[in-house]
Parts: C-alpha cells; sequence; structure tokens
C-alpha cells in the first residue's frame, strides 16, 4: 500500500473549503442537539449492550474503546450525567490515561438491529468509589472505577452508515475472511512466546470464562 503523492490528492485546508464542499447542514440536522437527557434518551442507553467511547491526550493523540455488557450497563446518574462501569481487559487503561489528561470524551450508542445511534459528547472524570457501583454488578464483578461524563451535547444520529455498511444483516457476515485471533495474534507480535497451538487455547472456547474475572477481589 502506497501513500499518496502530490500529484494525487487534494488537500482541503481550510473550514470555509470544507463547508463549501459538504454544502449547508440540513436543517434538521442543525436542530437536534441537546444538553439534557430526554426520555426518549433514556430509553435507548437502557436498550443498548455496547457504546464506543473516545478520548486523547493532552497532546490530541486519539483513542476509541468499546464498552460492552447487558443492556443498560451505563447507568445515568441524572438528566446530565451517566456512568459506564470498568471491566476487565488487558489492563493497558488508554482511554483512562487519556482522560486524566483531556476530560473531553465521545460516546456513540448502539442497539443490534437499529441503524441508528445516541451520540454523547462531554467531559469525563475517573471515580474508583460511588455507591452506584453496588448497581453496576455483574456475574459478582463490581467496577474498580468508573467513567463519569458531564453531557455538553447529546443527539440522535441517521442511520445511513449502518444501513451502508449492512452491518446487521447475518447474510453480508464473513467471520472467516481472517485467521482466527489466535494467528493473528502470532502473526502481528513477533515477540510473541507462546505458541499458535497455546494461543489457540487460550483464545477458545474458555475465553468466556474470563470476561469477568481479573484476579481483583470481587463482590460475591
Amino acid at each position: 500500500m502506497t501513500a499518496p503523492t502530490e500529484a494525487t490528492s487534494v488537500e482541503i485546508t481550510s473550514p470555509e473549503e470544507l463547508r463549501e464542499l459538504l454544502g449547508e447542514v440540513m436543517p434538521r440536522a442543525a436542530q437536534k442537539e441537546r444538553v439534557r437527557l430526554h426520555r426518549r434518551d433514556l430509553e435507548w442507553i437502557a436498550a443498548s449492550p455496547f457504546c464506543l467511547i473516545a478520548t486523547s491526550d493532552a497532546d490530541g493523540n486519539c483513542d476509541v474503546s468499546p464498552k460492552g455488557d447487558p443492556a443498560g450497563f451505563v447507568k445515568v446518574l441524572d438528566d446530565v450525567t451517566v456512568a459506564i462501569p470498568e471491566r476487565p481487559g488487558n489492563r493497558r487503561g488508554d482511554g483512562y490515561f487519556n482522560i486524566l489528561a483531556n476530560p473531553h470524551v465521545g460516546l456513540v450508542f448502539l442497539i443490534p438491529g437499529r441503524s441508528e445511534t445516541l451520540r454523547v459528547n462531554g467531559r469525563a472524570r475517573l471515580v474508583r468509589e460511588a455507591p452506584f457501583f453496588d448497581d453496576m454488578v455483574v456475574k459478582g464483578h463490581r467496577p474498580i472505577l468508573a467513567i463519569v461524563v458531564e453531557i455538553e451535547q447529546i443527539f440522535f444520529h441517521c442511520g445511513k452508515a449502518l444501513m451502508r455498511s449492512e452491518l446487521w444483516k447475518p447474510g453480508t457476515w464473513n467471520p472467516d475472511a481472517l485467521p482466527s485471533h489466535a494467528r493473528l495474534t502470532k502473526d502481528v507480535m513477533p515477540n510473541e512466546k507462546a505458541t499458535l497451538e497455546e494461543l489457540e487455547h487460550y483464545y477458545g472456547p474458555s475465553y468466556a470464562d474470563k470476561l469477568y474475572k481479573d484476579g481483583i477481589p470481587r463482590a460475591k
């Protein structure tokens, strides 16, 4: 894969040029922003088992992290605040460290089968303990931290992107287009010491047993 050259690419360099190219914002799109959760937003969040959270560090280096749990895992604290529980992962904490450096975050909430999404932008902080943690226990796992987001902007996003991608149409799915995750891990990480067979076992059927276990004492 080669990068485009000066001869083959034309860069956009100003907001004015971009606006001229895109055209004027459609009236409905310009008016849909809100700053407080509507009851329909509450219903959407309660039905969503998956969201993406975008963060960046103090230098603008970006990260997008998926978050998933049973539907309604994001807790609404009030009409301008939501909380996202931590779950066991790889412990990199990229998004968490970004939040410490730069509180601005963006969330996208999905509901399987729905083409629209709910977008939330705001300021985040990390909380290591709060009474509402007791309401976030799943399969005995009580989060060791949560992301609390103070909402600054919220709106529904139209379904064109998901419709174009046919994301929810099983007939378009092709999970075997690439090798197994174990094979991918072995290929892209030359210093990985585990054998392919060991990785296949690690990422095999028993992997689901680790979803809420990370060796840290949890609620019983």
